[in-house]
């Protein structure tokens, strides 16, 4: 008997040790192996801490390896540290001949990302193949623990003592404890399980004193229907209810909050190789009512194919979402952010039928248009990406899900740079863009989208305080994929080298915090700006002036008398912020005029502010009306203005007080670009150059 008590005490104390020993303890634990994890786990490792990054699935890299390969910038400049080295990896991996199997180097133009010709050392398009050989190499170069297939318990996995989260346990009851914590993970589902309040679906434009956000039915202009959409399941009869996805209780009250989250899909990597194709098939479970809204459409006058096919090497593409009809699954994703394991892959599966249905209707269905079917048939999935998917990947876009709701909270002004976060840990400089949430019907009886907005946003800096949480919440985790923001706010900040620019800011902070034995709110900035800045991290940029910055007589785009048709450019350049183009029409119909009124008579330096680009037109005419008759001037617009990096000289010129400076398209071989024309008064007898 005694002998029998010493094997079972013997027993319970080996099960014991291995209990213990299943607990692991890490400086900084990371949950999501993200683009924004990976980086994370990278930087706390050159910070000198013990780190691990968790992914729940089986495969690292989010988006960034998961079809995401035409990375949305909105200013390459603002982009640095880690997040720029991935990238300038990208463009290392391409630089071998041997990656390119399906055409040659030469044979491949992107959209005009990247410059390899003005010198560019990084490369912002890519195969999701070749993200992940990056991502590998480096873990690997590194060191970095990732653990692979490990899902939080989201019920009970989260262990804390008052606001300090102490550690994590996954399902499988494997434990990692740690003395910081961040959640990379595109769900929140860290901060969720840990306490931390959050948001989903779109705010009140009340709430923040935003114009962007909520309902948003008069910016629906793009990726819409055409005019005349029946949605009834027999047109014409509304008793007969509606076809699948519209939405019943929408629009609901313009500005107003609700419960809506922007489409997902999935970013399809396809190819027109006809070596390296899989062709679209039908799939088990194909549901036609489905796509009657996509047929009608075309019924009703659509021609266009609806997607954008933007080209990656090796003859293959990212392919996401145009049109009224297309790869966004509008409206079946509202109960994703908060939904558990099971019901996410049940949401996930849906839109992977739907994605499949689709492509197969586009390339098959014999009410399709014949050049749209033609074209779509041209493609197929990929037969060496995703190969366990048979072309098909994992990773759901999931543009956005939770919010955190912290002391501070990024929102349209900060985008658009009406309030400045002083406490910068990266820039934002995308476009505040939503996809979609609702498909509903009209008061007149069609189907409408409501939802889409695209505004363009000059470059921001990110605040510190939106990654961290409420104190009183937790005070050793950081959230730089979910944070503190407001929907149309996170539609300019929700991009994938943004999410590391912020995971390494957050690696960093975590670190100090760490050195410093104090809570992850009580870091000191200038410390962290300090190492940032030391880093490589751009936490300012300026590539917009304001007139009053400058000397001379400055009159904007915004002053000029347009004729023909002008369409803005982006604002995150020029003077004023912003600039106007012709679109490439060169049909000489398109003029803009600048006058001046000057405060005497006398010679004039000519400035004119234009963006260089390769598609610029190299034989601008520009007609400058002076005191003796007018004179013509050809400008090229491929050349990058060399004064205050906005303006390029086209001569000097006597005026007799008043002035006027005209711009054409006529017999031009490229697109023209107005922003601004400036005259400098040049003084006789003196070196004077302009400033």
């Amino acid at each position: 008997m005694k002998t029998l008590l010493k094997v079972l005490s013997l027993s319970l104390l080996l099960v014991g040790f291995i209990f213990v020993q299943a607990e692991e303890t890490y400086d900084i634990v990371i949950y999501g192996g993200t683009s924004a994890g990976i980086v994370a786990g990278i930087q706390a490792q050159k910070m000198g801490k013990s780190v691990v990054v968790i992914e729940p699935t089986s495969r690292e890299g989010g988006l960034t390896t998961g079809g995401l390969g035409q990375t949305d910038i909105g200013n390459k400049m603002a982009i640095g540290g880690l997040s720029r080295e991935f990238y300038q990896r990208i463009a290392q991996h391409y630089a071998d001949d041997s990656v390119w199997n399906w055409q040659q180097r030469n044979e491949y133009k992107d959209g005009g990302q990247t410059r390899t010709d003005k010198g560019e050392s990084a490369m912002w398009t890519f195969e999701p193949s070749a993200a992940l050989k990056v991502y590998r190499q480096w873990i690997s170069e590194t060191g970095l623990k990732l653990i692979y297939n490990e899902r939080l318990n989201r019920e009970t996995g989260v262990t804390k003592d008052g606001a300090r989260i102490v550690k994590i346990t996954m399902e499988s009851d494997r434990t990692f404890a740690g003395r910081m914590f961040i959640d990379a993970t595109y769900e929140g589902d860290l901060l969720a399980a840990a306490g931390v309040s959050y948001t989903v679906g779109r705010e009140a434009n009340s709430q923040y004193g935003e114009t962007l956000n909520g309902v948003q039915t008069g910016m629906a202009k793009h990726h819409n229907f055409v005019d005349g959409v029946d949605p009834y399941r027999v047109k014409g009869d509304p008793s007969s209810g509606l076809l699948p996805f519209l939405d019943s209780d929408g629009p609901g009250e313009e500005g107003a909050a609700d419960h809506r989250v922007q489409a997902y899909c999935f970013r399809m990597c396809l190819t027109d190789h006809p070596e390296n194709r899989i062709q679209f098939h039908k799939p088990e479970g194909y549901d036609e009512t489905w796509f009657e809204l996509l047929l009608r459409n075309y019924e009703a006058g659509e021609t266009r194919v609806p997607w954008i096919n933007s080209a990656m090497p090796n003859r293959k593409t990212d392919t996401n979402n145009r049109q009224g009809v297309s790869t966004d699954f509008i409206g079946q994703n509202y109960d994703y952010p908060d939904a558990s394991y099971l019901e996410r892959e049940k949401i996930v599966a849906r839109h992977r039928l739907y994605h499949q249905g689709l492509m197969w209707t586009l390339a098959n269905h014999p009410r399709m248009p014949a050049a749209v079917r033609n074209e779509v048939a041209r493609w197929g999935m990929c037969r060496d990406e995703f190969t366990e998917g048979n072309g098909w990947q994992e990773q759901l876009y999931i543009r956005e899900a939770r919010r955190m709701v912290s002391d501070f909270v990024m929102t349209q002004h900060h985008c658009q740079n009406r309030e400045t976060a002083e406490d910068s840990i990266g820039m934002g400089a995308y476009n505040m863009d939503s996809h979609h949430v609702q498909r509903y019907v009209t008061a007149d009886g069609f189907a409408k989208n409501e939802g889409d907005v695209q505004v363009a946003v000059p470059p921001y800096p990110i605040s510190y305080r939106a990654i961290v949480p409420k104190q009183s919440e937790a005070n050793n985790l950081l959230v730089p994929v979910c944070l503190s923001s407001s929907h149309i706010a996170f539609g300019s900040i929700r991009m994938e080298p943004v999410f590391m620019v912020l995971a390494q800011s957050a690696a960093t902070a975590a670190s100090f915090a760490i050195d410093d034995e104090i809570a992850i709110q009580e870091v000191s900035y200038d410390k962290l700006q300090a190492r940032l800045k030391q880093d490589g991290q751009v936490l300012s940029y300026k590539p917009t002036l304001l007139p009053e910055e400058l000397e001379g007589i400055i009159v904007d785009d915004t002053e000029a008398k347009l004729t023909g048709e002008w369409k803005p450019g982006s604002v995150v350049w020029g003077i004023n912020q912003g600039y106007i183009h012709d679109d490439r029409k060169m049909d000489g119909n398109a003029s803009a005029e600048f006058t001046a009124d000057l405060p005497k008579s006398g010679v004039y330096e000519v400035l004119v502010s234009y963006k260089e680009h390769y598609t610029r037109a190299s034989n601008i005419k520009v007609l400058v009306q002076q005191a003796d008759g007018v004179s013509e001037v050809t400008l090229s617009q491929r050349e990058k203005p060399d004064i205050d990096q906005f303006f390029k000289s086209i001569g000097r010129f006597q005026f007799n007080k008043s002035a006027k400076v005209t711009f054409t398209n006529q017999g031009v071989d490229g697109s023209v670009a107005v922003d601004a024309v400036r005259w400098f008064p040049v003084i006789k007898q003196s070196s004077q150059s302009v400033k």
